[in-house]
This record gives structure tokens, sequence and C-alpha cells, in this order.
């Protein structure tokens, strides 16, 4: 795990958040759990634009974590819509943490793959409808 010199994407994130004391674990990194949630809040952010409407989480299909995240790292999510099933959505979401204030530093720290459904609103699934 090396802290390469990056750049954040040139583009809106879909989420932006800084963790707290609150969300460490015992090794005082910030709880993979706490990212995950964000990345599937990101991912569902994208799947919801996309299917215009109510969404579930599938699947995780692949989830990598890169480099660990601190209290005070500003977390960047980017989610993109890769593949447009029938009654799915595949999402791609990559994590930057924005680290050092006063020696600015951006790393990779997550890259994750998700499968959300479109639903009706009594949960049954549902076409996603074309792109506008």
């Amino acid at each position: 795990m090396s802290d390469e010199p990056i750049r954040l994407p040139n583009k809106q994130p879909t989420l932006r958040l800084m963790p707290m004391p609150a969300d460490v674990n015992h090794a005082g990194d910030i709880f993979g759990g706490y990212v995950m949630a964000n990345v599937d809040l990101a991912g569902g952010i994208a799947a919801i634009r996309r299917a215009r409407g109510r969404v579930a989480t599938i699947a995780v299909n692949q989830f990598l974590f890169k480099q660990p995240v601190s209290v005070g790292d500003v977390l960047s999510f980017y989610a993109e819509v890769v593949k447009v099933g029938r009654t799915s959505m595949t999402i791609n979401v990559e994590v930057y943490a924005e680290r050092h204030p006063t020696d600015p530093l951006v790393v990779k720290v997550t890259e994750a793959q998700l499968t959300y459904v479109a639903l009706n609103p009594d949960g049954s699934k549902r076409e996603v409808p074309p792109e506008q």
C-alpha cells in the first residue's frame, strides 16, 4: 500500500463525507463496514437516478480495499452505471481520500462493483426505463 499521488476524477462526486472518531475499528482505522455502507449509498444514488425510482441492492460483485481510511480523510465516492439489463443495473464505485490538508495527498482507497434491481412501489421488479 503506497500513497501514490493521484488526482480526483474530473467530475462531480456522487457522495462526499468525512469519517469521524466514532467510525474507527479496534486498530484505529475507519471500519470497513462504514466504507461499504457508503459505497452502497453512492451506488444506490446512481441506480435510483438511472432507474428513475426505487431500487434495491441485489449483489456486491467485487469490493477491493486498496488503502486504509483515517479520521479526517475527505472521502469522495464516484459512481457510474456501467451496464443496464432489463430490470437490473451494474454500478462501479470508486472512492478517493484527500489526506493531510497541510500537505495535500489524494489516494484511491476503494473500488467496488454492485448490482441493483429496479422496483415497483410494492417491491416487485420492474423494467429499467430507457435513457432520456
